[in-house]
């Protein structure tokens, strides 16, 4: 009903660009999103697992972690972490990284990025490295400010550029351009997730 309050979720995240997701997608389900624990890496993430499913047997909990290569789908990956989540507890595994649901909405990242939309994948989950091909779009780009900042200096040694992140929270954040319900057309795990945060919010099956 209208008049019902906006349920509170608590949230961990691996990182800044992932919290980023997991607050626009809190939002988008029409739930208030709390404190954001975690951002310190998967393995600090790991660590601390038990003790977000212990709270969530009491408050509702939105966790997000990225498959990467360490399990070769979601569901395993979700059963050696956590076999048994709490009744409020939304655990859900972007493939292979949460760039990869970014990649989805083709035509707004492309739009972002300042490239052709045709050189946006189609299916952002076969990717190897979802992050790697967003960087190396924004390689392509037509604007200087978006191949400084999200390319990585010639021997720097490292994988993006110096707002790289800053860029990607920019992108998700803005409900002018990340569409998640139009990126999960080309994301199942996306999906999946949207489909978890309503049953979490809403209730259902």
């Amino acid at each position: 009903m209208s008049s019902q309050a906006a349920i509170l979720i608590y949230g961990a995240a691996e990182g800044p660009t992932d919290e980023a997701v997991l607050k626009r997608l809190l939002a988008e389900a029409g739930a208030v999103p709390g404190a954001v624990y975690g951002q310190n890496g998967k393995q600090s993430l790991k660590r601390d697992i038990r003790g977000y499913n212990n709270a969530a047997l009491y408050s509702s909990w939105f966790v997000l972690i990225d498959l990467d290569h360490d399990a070769p789908c979601p569901s395993a990956l979700r059963e050696e972490w956590l076999p048994e989540p709490a009744p409020k507890m939304c655990f859900r595994v972007a493939v292979r990284e949460v760039e990869a649901w970014l990649l989805g909405d083709r035509e707004r990242i492309s739009a972002f990025l300042g490239i052709g939309t045709v050189k946006v994948p189609r299916d952002p989950e076969s990717l190897d490295d979802p992050k790697r091909t967003m960087v190396d779009l924004a390689r392509q780009s037509r604007r200087r400010d978006i191949r400084e900042d999200m390319v990585p200096r010639p021997g720097s040694g490292r994988s993006v550029g110096p707002a790289y992140t800053s860029r990607m929270i920019e992108f998700t954040s803005d409900s002018g351009r990340w569409r998640p319900e139009v990126a999960a057309e080309n994301s199942r795990s996306l999906l999946r997730c949207r489909n978890a945060l309503n049953r979490l919010i809403h209730g259902g099956s």
